[in-house]
């Protein structure tokens, strides 16, 4: 694409999990048609042929689920290498032949249970529970724990994932055939379920937590689990906690309805999220990705700790479109956070600069990881409105993360990368139209058209730019492109899902009431306090998961008590989401910060401190917001003006206290006091921001004269 001597190119590639599967020949074809069919199902049901939303949703989720059992071990590998000599166990292949068996006998029971529909008939309860239920439910179980004996077979799906697929398929099946036949979905959740609801929803929901525990760990799963316990223990816990329980039949197949899996975390992964993450595969095999890199080290490369800026505008760019921090992290943070080191940052200062500004990419408009879409769906804002009130606070944020790197920079007199390692800007400018896609995005958002219409805009627009460059999007790159989308899409897809237990177990049990009730009762005293109070929840909540899952939680537990106390809807969300996209950076679990460390070999608790310091303006944004609605851009050109400007001040006032450089080297009483009075800043009193105003020109000008009189002596 340029000149430069540096390796932007895998900025682009695929990133391969430790436990994920590597096919080759007729392995690799099979599953690249079955993901292909798959994006290919959701660009024609969303632009061409609508399908009923609970079918639609239940077959999103059950082609994400279904390729995740594919590709996703339960155990991960040691490299790359051919896994020919690896055996698999007597006892493992018995124990998975007998999961592979009784699966079977339920999809065999699941098409008797389809004729008796065809012919009029109605299967009894006990017929769907010993041949369907039974079966299917100990198939799965069986099936996920040999998962956990395995062999180690990166070129081969396993006997017992094999069992996981077809148990989905099982699962989603019987609710697809009886969606209308006995009108499951006015049953689900009710005490007139069919037992084959119970047994197929029971099944699902055991697969989509194996299927989170494989991609995300065990932090969301426990938290899932600790959920659902308290659906069912409720009378045996005191005070707010306290409600009547709930049978088993009905909260199981409650979270399998709208109200839960298939609910608003699923309604926005089967549009707008799978949508996006197709066009960021088409970005992807245009080498889009690649370009916004080396635009940013065009624009900030040989600046003093070039590298660092550098990281700021890429994981700004490359994080609005990727749904997840860490994922951002580990896409840039490869590339930048050795150059970082080079240029004299330490090892977990150059991972917590990565890890902030790839995290500040979930707040960045106009497509913010996920958290808009989710943001509109739950809140009936527009999604203009939401992205217009990102675009203040990204800007504060990510200037306060380029104030941290500058000053860093300033302090140690670190240099830039030499001239002949970055390229040349005119060159990149002259490829500028490579941001066209976004562009065209936001245009078409802007003149009224839908999200998805404006997206599938934006995918041709990506196609049609490529052709102006040496990478081409052909019919080759297309089925690359939605082979990549499909793979993509398959953690937060299940993230979406899995959270939407939660969100039922919310609804059905009244807990986000409740927890409305206890905020109310704190505002008594002080609104500050309950938003203090909602900020720790927030965090508590989004620690160890993916940024959307943290927003679906921390906005059906938090945000209704917010709105409760008096907060308008759109503050209130802004501030859950901010703090569950920060829980990313927050100790002790900071998912952003250690995917950083990995790559610099820092101490992962370090780097997460580090990351929060680095950060520490954005934990003050959301009461800047509260404090000042024009922060949201609601309000006059001078009063946006004034926002801004008063605003960066109060923000390079806390940042050079923080770091000991305000325009030159500070004493400590100097910083503490900078630090102090840059608090008041942010909340927006008149008379300390004006006086703030001018104790920053009166250090600049100190510390210029003091210059010249060193540069004449």
């Amino acid at each position: 694409m340029t000149d430069t001597k540096l390796d932007t190119e895998h900025v682009d590639r695929d990133i391969v999990m430790p436990n994920q599967r590597i096919f080759y020949g007729y392995r690799s074809v099979l599953f690249i048609a079955v993901t292909i069919i798959y994006a290919l199902f959701h660009i024609i049901c969303l632009n061409i042929y609508p399908l009923e939303s609970w079918t639609y949703r239940i077959l999103h989720v059950t082609g994400a689920v279904g390729i995740g059992f594919i590709l996703y071990s339960s155990k991960t590998f040691s490299g790359h290498g051919s896994d020919s000599k690896v055996t698999q166990g007597k006892p493992y292949l018995i124990v998975s032949s007998c999961a592979l068996l009784l699966v079977l006998y339920a999809i065999y029971a699941l098409g008797m249970i389809n004729l008796k529909l065809m012919n009029g008939e109605f299967p009894t309860p006990e017929f769907e529970k010993l041949h369907f239920g039974y079966p299917l439910t100990a198939a799965t179980v069986i099936a996920i724990v040999a998962g956990f004996f395995q062999p180690r077979l990166r070129h081969h799906i396993s006997i017992s994932d094999i069992c996981l697929v077809l148990a989905m398929l099982a699962s989603s099946y019987y609710l697809l055939i009886n969606l209308d036949t006995t009108a499951l979905r006015m049953r689900a959740g009710t005490n007139f379920v069919t037992q084959g609801n119970v047994y197929a929803a029971l099944s699902g929901m055991l697969l989509l937590l194996e299927l989170t525990r494989r991609l995300t760990g065990s932090a969301l799963v426990v938290i899932i689990l600790a959920f659902v316990g308290y659906g069912f223990a409720g009378p045996m816990l005191p005070g707010f906690l306290n409600h009547n329980g709930f049978h088993f039949n009905r909260l199981i197949t409650y979270l399998y309805t709208d109200k839960g899996i298939l609910g608003t975390t699923t309604a926005v992964s089967s549009t707008y999220i799978i949508l996006f993450i197709i066009f960021a595969a088409f970005l992807q095999v245009s080498k889009v990705g690649e370009y916004f890199v080396n635009f940013s080290f065009a624009l900030a490369g040989r600046k003093r700790g070039g590298p660092a800026k550098v990281a700021i505008f890429s994981s700004g760019l490359m994080g609005t479109i990727n749904g997840t921090s860490a994922g951002n992290v580990v896409a840039t943070g490869s590339l930048t956070i050795p150059l970082m080191q080079r240029v004299g940052y330490k090892p977990k200062e150059a991972a917590s600069i990565e890890a902030a500004a790839s995290t500040g990419g979930q707040i960045m408009p106009p497509i913010m990881g996920a958290g808009a879409f989710i943001m509109a769906e739950i809140t009936g804002i527009p999604y203009t409105e939401i992205v217009v009130a990102a675009v203040l606070p990204a800007i504060f944020y990510f200037f306060s993360i380029y104030l941290m790197v500058d000053t860093v920079a300033a302090r140690e007199n670190m240099l830039g990368l030499p001239k002949d390692q970055i390229p040349k800007l005119g060159l990149i400018m002259r490829q500028a139209y490579l941001f066209m896609p976004i562009l065209i995005l936001i245009i078409a958002l802007f003149l009224g058209y839908s999200v998805i219409r404006s997206g599938s805009l934006a995918i041709i627009a990506a196609v049609v730019v490529s052709w102006l460059t040496p990478h081409k999007v052909g019919i080759r790159s297309i089925g690359r492109a939605l082979n990549t989308a499909s793979v993509m899409s398959v953690q937060i897809i299940t993230v979406c899902a899995a959270a939407g237990i939660i969100v039922g177990c919310i609804a059905l049990t009244g807990i986000g009431a409740r927890f409305s009730s206890m905020l109310l009762a704190v505002a008594e005293n002080s609104q500050l306090l309950a938003l203090m109070f909602a900020m720790l929840i927030s965090i508590i909540l989004g620690m160890g998961m993916p940024t959307t899952a943290a927003y679906a939680i921390a906005a059906s537990v938090v945000a209704p008590g917010l709105i409760e106390i008096g907060i308008e809807p759109l503050t209130a969300h802004f501030f859950v989401f901010y703090y569950a996209v920060l829980s990313a950076i927050t100790p002790p679990v900071a998912l952003a910060s250690y995917a950083a460390a990995g790559i610099s070999n820092s101490n992962p608790m370090e780097t997460s401190i580090t990351s929060f310091k680095v950060g520490i303006v954005a934990f003050a944004i959301p009461y800047m917001a509260y404090f000042n609605p024009v922060v949201f851009m609601d309000g006059s050109y001078f009063e946006i003006a004034y926002t801004v400007f008063f605003g960066i001040a109060a923000i390079y006032l806390m940042i050079g206290s923080i770091q000991g450089w305000l325009f030159g080297r500070a004493t400590k009483l100097l910083r503490l006091a900078g630090f102090v009075y840059s608090i008041p800043m942010i909340m927006g009193v008149m008379l300390f921001e004006i006086t703030g105003v001018i104790l920053l020109v009166a250090l600049y000008l100190k510390n210029r004269k003091k210059a010249a009189v060193a540069d004449l002596a």
